[in-house]
């Protein structure tokens, strides 16, 4: 950054009061915390099992704020955030199941829970081979680079979240197998890369959730980026806006965060707070509103994404509300996920079909300035694949289809078409229409 730049001068508008104080709960307690529930003691030894195998946390806010405990366990946030017991596979839900009544040694348990993840595709769509970039010969393991004008960095201090959802396809992050995680501390080598590459001109920075690390530590990764003049936008992943929204109001540091934000739309690049925002209950609380105000107040953009999932929002109804409210709260809509091919996906996954179904429907109750939404898109191997509907052509059903982004350019928002298949779920259950061998040159199938 250019030391002309004046500092940032962002007005403290935090709320009277302190913070309420965080507390967070892991696997030690949600026995105690599924007795809320109606649910018989083996139904929470199930719960207890998939909580062994995939990640589990949650915090007082989400606890006490978002979940209406009446309504649990169908309560949209209770299914969330707490584990599920179809979330596993039946003969693995048993075996762990068992070896927590039978009180197994935690080196027995702990084996098996890492042979039941490595058979849930823990990276998908290349993350650990055709992702990661080379400089100088050395391979930056926390960086990811799939686009040519998009790198994503992985600060190692943000490699958690102040609540894990549990369809989230980062769970290999938050097991604690250090071979499963992408993350990186080594400042100086990103920038040395961002700079060999002036083609990339977006960083997102993302985990887990950055917006976990400290103020200072969050400055020690964005300020380098001010320095690299090929960066014109820089993104930041989060959650926490709708899991910790005090983050932006009344922590120590969150007056210094907005300053921190506001230098960097001074230094003329585009800031874009990319919240997950899965449910529009997250949305009711007026901590989260005031955090969305803060946070805009600073020039900051903030665009709305989330994945469509069973049992939680698969419903035209929920993603037309969470997109109007996003609306007129000054976010913008952006993306509609598909819940990607790794971990519970068979649980939480919903067909192509009737996502495109729901989306179109959710779509039409809306007004053109939530119209920016994208979707059902798949974050597939080839690129951002999205489902634009189902159409009769040349006598056959098929699926029309394009891709947003590409790992190669030349392939983006070029349509083609894949057989219609209802209980397909993913880019790999797709075939090529019409007996052809693949979708465009270029373009493979599966």
């Amino acid at each position: 950054m250019s030391s002309a730049l004046h500092p940032a001068s962002y007005t403290s508008t935090r709320l009277p009061g302190t913070s309420p104080r965080f507390r967070a709960f892991t696997p030690r307690d949600l026995d105690g915390l599924l007795r809320r529930v109606a649910l018989s003691p083996d139904e929470r030894l199930a719960l207890r099992a998939v909580a062994a195998v995939l990640p589990f946390r949650t915090n007082s806010y989400v606890v006490d704020e978002l979940i209406d405990w009446a309504a649990a366990p169908d309560d949209p946030i209770f299914r969330l955030t707490f584990p599920q017991a179809g979330m596993l596979p039946e003969p693995d839900l048993k075996q762990m199941a068992d070896l927590l009544r039978h009180e197994a040694p935690k080196a027995e348990v702990l084996r098996a829970a890492h042979e039941i993840r490595m058979r849930l595709n823990p990276h998908p769509s290349g993350q650990l081979d055709a992702n990661v970039p080379v400089h100088e010969g050395v391979r930056l393991t926390g960086l990811q680079h799939k686009y040519p004008e998009t790198v994503l960095v992985f600060p190692r201090q943000g490699q958690t979240c102040h609540a894990y959802c549990t369809y989230c396809f980062r769970w290999p992050q938050f097991v604690g197998e250090s071979d499963l995680r992408i993350a990186t501390d080594d400042i100086a080598a990103t920038s040395a890369y961002l700079r060999a590459h002036p083609e990339v001109t977006s960083t997102l920075i993302t985990g887990g959730d950055p917006m976990v690390m400290s103020t200072e530590v969050l400055r020690r990764y964005v300020e380098p980026l001010l320095e690299i003049d090929t960066v014109r936008s820089i993104r930041v992943g989060t959650k926490s806006l709708a899991f910790w929204p005090y983050r932006f109001l009344t922590d120590r540091d969150a007056d210094d965060l907005l300053k921190l934000l506001e230098k960097v739309v001074a230094s003329g690049r585009n800031l874009a707070l990319m919240a997950h925002f899965t449910h529009p209950q997250e949305l009711r609380p007026p901590a989260v509103r005031a955090a969305m105000r803060r946070v805009r107040d600073t020039g900051a953009v903030i665009r709305c994404q989330g994945p469509l999932v069973r049992g939680i929002n698969d419903s035209a109804g929920a993603w037309a509300e969470l997109w109007n409210e996003t609306t007129a709260l000054g976010a913008v809509p952006y993306y509609q996920f598909v819940e990607r091919d790794t971990g519970p996906q068979g649980y939480f996954g919903v067909p192509l079909a009737r996502c495109h179904q729901i989306f179109r429907d959710a779509y039409a109750q809306v007004s053109g300035l939530a119209r920016t939404v994208r979707g059902p898109v798949m974050s597939a191997m080839p690129g951002k694949v999205c489902v634009d509907g189902t159409a009769e052509v040349a006598g056959e059903k098929v699926f029309v289809l394009h891709l947003i982004q590409a790992r190669d350019p030349d392939l983006v928002g070029r349509p083609f078409f894949a057989a219609y298949d209802e209980r397909a779920t993913w880019w790999s259950d797709l075939k090529p229409a019409f007996g052809a061998s693949r979708f465009l040159p270029g373009l493979e199938a599966g």
